[in-house]
């Protein structure tokens, strides 16, 4: 019933408030501590009482959807409640209540609010929605599997175990995707009387006798099952979930964190099928997640998916739908794949750099500015790594596009190369059209002097191979570029920093003796930690840029 859900902020400081249109999946990414869990606790607030909480830090408002006057009855019938032996109703009145509340209410105004819901929200959510809203946490999500009571079988079913007992089709639909996850059948056992258990059973059930009766077949059947109490937690979790979604039949699920417990490709085939199950109807599933793999289920579904990234900085919320078409190009880039880049979803800060060596290094080195420092380093911050240097704006351009800070870190000999290799480069950065050609003429003018040198920029030092006023003009260069996020290492590449240490060879063979070098004991008097100058000022300016509200270099 939810159609839309209005925030109390933007995409950036100062931008109009966004407005959620609901589809049957939002998912919710970002950082930590951006307000993922939270926006989920202010929905289920809301469902309950259907009034505005002035407490409220994200939400603003929530419109409803209405009712179409053909489904009215259904909705009712869902909720309605048998008066118990010698309760006294009103005439005209009702009771309705799931899972042991009930509640009298009168039966014509119950319809005429879930036809106008948002004239009478209160009532639609107090009346309805707070018995059809199932918010699943790591807490609750094990518990799912526990035995459940069998119920009065001439009452309406109250229960998910009574649910999926009473419902062959359910039933089977959920043993279907259990088997496809696990290779086991999960089973409904009645055998304890007056009780309901699950289990998982090497065979199906020959017939639903064998499955739902209590003769000696059924018996033995059962006993050869394992109780699902005794599985893992992924299996107990997943289990829990994918019950509770097809027979508890919420109208809105909230999931915090779906992925606890459960293998990256059980979170993977978790998405894909909660994504099926809620896009066949009219419900709602709101999801909070750190799972990139969760996240590629969803979409990779084919159900309709918002992607909506939050993120909160010195005091400063921003939130930003993420087109679904812009995550799918992340996810079919078989380059993009393999360096895992839609992990930077879930972080606050991205750089990527050239090889997996520069990679770990630039890692450690920010790591001790963090450890070590006080006020240094760059906080939640993912670092990635490209092929080379013409792929690392593969990665920056697409990740910027969906609002993620990138920095890229590339060595001196970016410089080389003209035409659309450089062009390509500076537009990674989303470097003003009007400023490109300067840049051009700039990079030309200096590569000359590179020339001139007879001396190879990348190896022989860099900047410092130039003459002093040259020196100034490259470094004119690295700061502009720096303003957008692209760093060039200054001194020429990834083993110009730390000369000090006297590491020797190239690429990984360079990275193993300079960890060495660096020691791994923060007692030791050999360990290395941050001082000023070389790489530690460098992963400075890095941070700098990222720290800055009013970085450019983001399209907003």
């Amino acid at each position: 019933m939810i159609k839309a859900i209005k925030l109390k902020f933007g995409r950036a400081e100062g931008h109009e408030a966004v407005t959620i249109e609901a589809t049957p999946i939002t998912v919710f990414v970002g950082p930590n501590n951006s307000g993922k869990s939270k926006i989920l606790t202010e929905i289920q607030q809301f469902c309950s009482s259907g009034t505005r909480n002035s407490n409220n830090l994200i939400i603003d408002s929530i419109e409803l959807s209405p009712i179409p006057d053909n489904s009215v009855q259904d909705k009712i019938s869902s909720v309605i409640l048998r008066p118990n032996p010698g309760e006294t109703i009103q005439a005209d009145h009702i009771f309705v209540g799931k899972r042991g509340a009930r509640l009298q209410v009168h039966a014509e105004q119950f319809k005429q609010a879930l036809l106008n819901p948002n004239s009478q929200s209160s009532h639609v959510c107090q009346w309805y929605l707070a018995y059809n809203t199932l918010i699943l946490n790591g807490s609750n999500r094990i518990n799912l599997i526990n035995q459940q009571p069998a119920g009065n079988l001439q009452q309406p079913a109250q229960t998910s175990f009574q649910v999926l007992f009473r419902d062959d089709d359910k039933r089977k639909e959920a043993r279907r995707i259990i088997y496809d996850a696990f290779g086991q059948y999960l089973v409904i056992d009645p055998t304890n009387l007056g009780q309901l258990n699950l289990r998982l059973s090497a065979r199906e059930p020959n017939n639903d006798m064998e499955e739902r009766g209590i003769h000696a077949e059924a018996v033995e059947f059962h006993s050869r099952a394992m109780p699902i109490t005794q599985a893992s937690d992924g299996v107990k979790a997943f289990t829990g979930m994918i019950t509770e979604m097809i027979a508890g039949d919420p109208s809105i699920l909230l999931i915090d964190e779906p992925e606890a417990f459960l293998h990256p490709s059980l979170s993977f085939k978790l998405g894909k099928e909660v994504s099926g199950i809620m896009s066949e109807s009219d419900k709602r599933l709101f999801v909070s997640t750190h799972s990139s793999n969760f996240v590629m289920g969803c979409i990779q579904s084919g159900a309709p998916v918002n992607i909506v990234r939050l993120t909160y900085r010195d005091s400063v919320p921003t939130a930003r739908i993420l087109p679904n078409q812009d995550i799918l190009k992340l996810m079919r880039n078989p380059l993009l794949r393999s360096t895992g880049v839609l992990s930077g979803l879930f972080y606050e800060f991205v750089v990527v750099t050239e090889s997996d060596a520069d990679r770990a290094f630039y890692q450690e080195i920010n790591d001790r500015l963090l450890k070590h420092s006080e006020g240094r380093g760059i906080p939640n911050c993912l670092f990635l790594h490209a092929q080379n240097k013409q792929t690392v704006k593969t990665i920056i351009k697409p990740l910027r596009e969906l609002g993620i800070p990138v920095a890229g870190i590339v060595d001196i000999d970016v410089l080389k190369d003209g035409g659309s290799v450089w062009s390509s480069f500076l537009d990674s950065g989303s470097i003003p059209e009007l400023e490109k050609q300067p840049l051009a003429i700039l990079r030309q003018a200096i590569k000359s002097k590179f020339d001139q040198s007879g001396k190879n920029m990348k190896r022989d030092g860099g900047i410092d191979i130039l003459e002093e006023q040259d020196q100034e003009a490259l470094q004119n260069l690295f700061s502009k570029l720096a303003d957008y996020g692209l760093f060039i290492v200054p001194n020429g590449e990834l083993e110009s920093w730390l000369k000090h240490l006297q590491a020797s060879g190239h690429g990984p063979d360079w990275l193993v003796e300079i960890f060495e070098k660096m020691g791994e004991d923060p007692c030791s008097p050999d360990f290395i930690k941050p001082s000023s100058g070389d790489v530690w000022s460098f992963i400075d300016s890095v941070s700098e840029w990222f720290l800055n509200p009013r970085r450019k270099g983001i399209p907003k």
